[in-house]
């Protein structure tokens, strides 16, 4: 009887070992039938193992944050979205205004803008900036930062606004004249201010060289359908490529209308760039002339009977107008041998010639016509008139 006991006994620890294995005073697995083979293995496993947990533990949060992307997943959007979106930052415009009783009070608006030379250029709407007491550039990577106005030009609605920083992210600018209708558009920006910063729409270009009359200014811009909302202003519209071709500039907001946004096209942009940076202003040909056609006129409470040209109210004696005697009550009827019959006529034909061109200008005077030849002048920076 006491012989089965232990039997039973050594049977019992016997299949205790088969099944759990044994483990060491650490508690860690040991050799069950002692070879030194299955020693090395046993030790390579645990190398192998603790080399993956090492690896695991190691990985830089940037590479987690960044999984390897399928072909489907890896699109133009997603690229470009990682490339331009780092160059793409707000900007925050506190300006003064008056209130209905003439109060001074302090406005906030935020726009967008995108870095074009590493040491803190940006590019972005002269709306975003205008009239601004104070301009605070929100970088992509947090940061916030004073900005500067370098120059702005009110006529194509481009700023140039400069940072005290180095070895920023950029943007590069393509060549707006190779778009074409229907390739994709991405836009990057700040819509309804820096709770969304940096979102990224996607679109198509719809059109392009639509002309627009904004304040008496004919401006040609790309239509897209690239979602652009308030606070996109000023931001970036990119190619597949990764290549800017337009800066959002306009939304067309009207009951029932969705989808039609508008940019203007870079290649117009980097020329008033350029200017921006080597004088703060934009020189521009003019008459030295304030007119009305019969649209301007009702603004101001006048009433035009005149069927053609636009009506000559007032001239700057020293001008270019003035110099050849135009007089207040003139009609002009052609610039360089075009009809003009607004005042966006008149302003888009004086601003497709440059300073000091020598140009034709047909005029009537009590039912007579005349033609001159009038040498065009740069337009003063403290005047805003034609």
């Amino acid at each position: 009887m006491k012989f089965h006991k232990k039997a039973l006994i050594a049977a019992l620890i016997a299949l205790s070992v088969s099944v759990s294995g044994c483990t060491d005073i650490a508690g860690n697995p040991m050799d069950t039938d002692g070879s030194e083979q299955n020693q090395e293995t046993t030790v390579a496993a645990k190398d192998k193992k603790d080399s993956g947990e090492s690896k695991k533990t190691t990985s830089s949060p940037q590479a987690a944050a960044s999984p390897k992307l399928s072909a489907a997943r890896d699109t133009p959007a997603v690229r470009v979205a990682k490339s331009v979106g780092p160059a793409v930052v707000g900007i925050t415009n506190r300006a003064v205004a008056r209130d209905f009783f003439n109060r001074k009070v302090e406005s906030t608006g935020v726009g967008s803008g995108v870095i074009f030379k590493s040491d803190g250029y940006i590019v972005t709407n002269n709306h975003v900036i205008e009239g601004a007491r104070e301009l605070i550039v929100s970088l992509a990577d947090g940061r916030t930062i004073n900005g500067e106005l370098v120059g702005a030009d009110e006529m194509t609605d481009i700023a140039v606004v400069k940072v005290d920083a180095k070895d920023l992210p950029t943007a590069t600018f393509g060549n707006s004249d190779e778009v074409v209708v229907g390739e994709p558009a991405i836009a990057i920006g700040n819509p309804m201010g820096l709770e969304f910063q940096g979102s990224v729409t996607v679109g198509v270009i719809s059109a392009l060289n639509r002309t627009l009359e904004l304040s008496d200014r004919r401006v040609k811009l790309f239509q897209t359908d690239a979602a652009i909302s308030p606070g996109n202003s000023g931001g970036a519209l990119v190619n597949a490529d990764g290549e800017i071709i337009a800066i959002n500039s306009a939304k067309l907001a009207a009951d029932g209308v969705e989808g039609m946004g508008f940019a203007i096209p870079i290649n117009t942009v980097e020329t008033i760039v350029n200017e921006l940076l080597e004088k703060g202003y934009v020189a521009r040909p003019y008459l030295g002339v304030t007119i009305f056609d019969k649209q301007t006129a009702a603004r101001y409470g006048y009433q035009l009977t005149i069927d053609r040209g636009v009506y000559v109210f007032q001239v700057r004696l020293d001008s270019p107008a003035g110099r050849i005697g135009l007089e207040r009550g003139d009609v002009i009827l052609s610039i360089g041998g075009k009809d003009v019959n607004s005042v966006a006529d008149v302003r888009n034909e004086v601003s497709a010639h440059k300073v000091g061109d020598k140009i034709k200008l047909k005029y009537e005077r009590n039912g007579a016509e005349s033609e001159v030849e009038i040498i065009l002048e740069e337009m003063p920076q403290t005047t805003n008139d034609g």
